[in-house]
């Protein structure tokens, strides 16, 4: 499929770029159906601002909830709201926890493949 170089008005300040044929073959690879509308400066320049604004975290900072951990029970910060009956790790606990799970994991995997 033979792609050419197009030109497109930036939405936001108006200026004329080119939507080259490498990049339209990028954009294949990547499933996007539609071009761009932004200028490559324009677009830099929105991504500068949502990092600023932390828009990539979902435009809010992760709710953190305080917590007893339930193996050591030193106290800690979970993103979550804990729950009646549940488990809370702290980070150590929590990687020690699931390292065991995982391994298990493994066991039964191999086991249940004989």
């Amino acid at each position: 499929m033979g792609f050419q170089n197009k030109s497109i008005c930036c939405s936001d300040c108006g200026s004329s770029f080119t939507f080259s044929a490498e990049e339209k073959e990028l954009f294949q690879s990547w499933d996007y159906d539609n071009e761009p509308k932004l200028c490559p400066s324009c677009r830099q320049a929105r991504k500068s601002e949502q990092y600023r604004n932390g828009s990539y975290n979902h435009g809010t900072h992760r709710h953190m909830s305080r917590a007893t951990c339930t193996d050591c029970g030193k106290d800690t910060e979970v993103p979550f709201k804990p729950r009646a009956g549940r488990p809370v790790y702290c980070p150590n606990c929590y990687h020690k926890v699931r390292g065991l799970v995982d391994r298990c994991i493994t066991a039964i995997t191999a086991a249940s493949a004989c």
